[in-house]
């Protein structure tokens, strides 16, 4: 489970349980254990950033006023949940999706 604030912090979380809401208590509360604080340049990032976790490749790349989230997947959560805007995103490598949003805040923690 991924969290954030819209105001440049994300954390990610996953947890197991023998009912379903006690697995999304466990993540929540692993979450809010990992939050991360993004640095943000009005509602984009500073500079260019690649992100890179087991086979996961995430380039992440300013843009310009309402430009938008341009991001697929779970990439796309994580960055709206940041609090970013106008972002581009391009994924390369494995598309499994736990591992494009490690990649993701790989690349959001190297800014």
């Amino acid at each position: 489970m991924v969290i954030g604030d819209k105001k440049g912090q994300v954390g990610l979380g996953t947890g197991k349980g023998n009912e379903l809401p006690d697995a999304v208590k466990i993540a929540i509360k692993e979450a809010k254990k990992s939050l991360l604080k993004v640095r943000l340049v009005g509602t984009t990032v500073p500079h260019f950033a690649m992100g890179h976790f087991g086979a996961g490749l995430v380039m992440i790349k300013p843009g310009k006023k309402r430009t938008g989230v341009i991001a697929g997947g779970p990439v796309c959560a994580v960055i709206e949940l940041a609090g970013l805007a106008d972002v581009a995103t391009k994924s390369l490598g494995s598309n499994t999706p736990i591992n494009m949003i490690r990649a993701t805040l790989e690349g959001l923690k190297s800014l």
